[in-house]
């Protein structure tokens, strides 16, 4: 009898001791496998490193929206086939995780399609939305919705709009869509509003159809030239059309011309591309703020220019040149992209993943462990 009592006791104390042990654990494991993070915005700044972002904060009156993420990481850039990639391999490390050869859309080092996590939104039922001031068949944009051998192909691109299910497009590539008869018609077959001339205000958005504005033959005007707000526009008018759909969502938006300031080392085209790339980065802070539930990353595919915010320098009574360390001048060491690593920056739910130095595919992985795909 004595054994027999010390033995319940022993039960008893075990249950005492085990059974909140056990769940704890299985909620904590229950917890894990929980989405942190209900949406995702990725903003791609087209060529943005350091020294670009670097210049708001010279050439802008107030604080850049930039300094209000909490999270800083860099970004390893390297395609597979160079170690200066393109945007079509860079962009496709981001949407896919996978690093391939310049040049290549959606697409591995041996052309096999690859899923990206814009194509994983889609087959779960959720939403997306893509938006850029190049070409939406331009290299960072294409990558997310298209699978070919070659970024130059931009009609063939134009054609994998349709299958993707994309929700919400916005930028240029009009041509690409209108001087071919069956990509213009399967756009419209599949439902989509198409306007070619201006965006919509939010009134007339309707939740239940797919929208297109393809506002250039090819890419968008500079901002130089009279763009305007369109970059913001267009990215607050996706974020109220998103958000009546009221499902999870991805979006992209690419700065996509920041790049193309740097290729022809004009100063002017870069910074003033950046600044209208923070202007959009804070509409988007702004509502991830007040939503709760959206990470928002910003990040870029590559450096472009070998851009840096260089001293003047002076002539020097008696003295020659020197350096005068309170005048900036921007200058550029190539015509092309360059090796260095580029910013990320992160604010929302899982924030805190984006920070050290890592390859860019690693932003593919944390995005889709966050959204409980891996």
């Amino acid at each position: 009898m004595k054994f027999v009592s010390m033995l319940i006791r022993a039960l008893l104390l075990m249950s005492v001791i085990v059974f909140p042990l056990l769940f704890v654990t299985a909620f904590k494991t229950e917890e894990r496998k929980k989405p942190a993070v209900k949406n995702i915005i990725l903003l791609i700044g087209d060529g943005m490193g350091l020294s670009q972002m670097s210049s708001t904060y010279f050439y802008k009156n107030e604080e850049p929206n930039f300094s209000r993420f909490p999270v800083v990481g860099l970004s390893q850039t390297s395609a597979s086939s160079h170690k200066i990639t393109d945007s079509a391999a860079g962009a496709t490390a981001l949407s896919a995780g996978k690093k391939t050869y310049n040049g290549a859309i959606g697409v591995d080092q041996d052309t096999n399609h690859v899923e990206t996590i814009l194509e994983y939104f889609q087959k779960q039922g959720k939403s997306t939305a893509l938006i850029a001031t190049s070409s939406i068949t331009h290299a960072t944009p294409a990558s997310f919705y298209a699978h070919v051998d070659s970024r130059n192909k931009a009609f063939e691109i134009a054609a994998f709009m349709t299958p993707s299910g994309v929700d919400f497009f916005a930028g240029g590539g009009r041509k690409f869509f209108t001087q071919k008869e069956e990509n213009w018609k399967s756009l419209i077959k599949a439902g989509y509003t198409v306007d070619t001339t201006a965006l919509w205000p939010a009134s007339r958005i309707e939740s239940n159809r797919k929208y297109g504005f393809l506002l250039a033959d090819d890419g968008m005007p500079r901002i130089t030239e009279g763009r305007g707000s369109f970059l913001k526009d267009a990215t607050t008018l996706a974020l109220n059309y998103l958000e009546k759909k009221e499902t999870p969502f991805f979006m992209m938006v690419e700065g996509s011309q920041i790049d193309w300031g740097g290729h022809a080392n004009d100063a002017q085209y870069v910074i003033t591309e950046t600044l209208d790339f923070d202007e959009m980065v804070g509409a988007v802070f702004d509502f991830a703020e007040k939503d709760g539930n959206t990470l928002v990353i910003v990040t870029a595919d590559h450096e472009t220019g070998g851009f840096t915010l260089s001293s003047e320098v002076k002539e020097v009574p008696f003295k020659g040149q020197q350096s005068d360390y309170n005048s900036i001048v921007p200058t550029f060491s190539t015509g092309g992209h360059s090796a260095t690593m580029v910013p990320v920056l992160a604010f929302g739910p899982g924030a805190e993943k984006f920070t050290g130095i890592y390859q860019n595919t690693e932003i593919y992985t944390k995005m889709m462990e966050l959204v409980g795909a891996l």
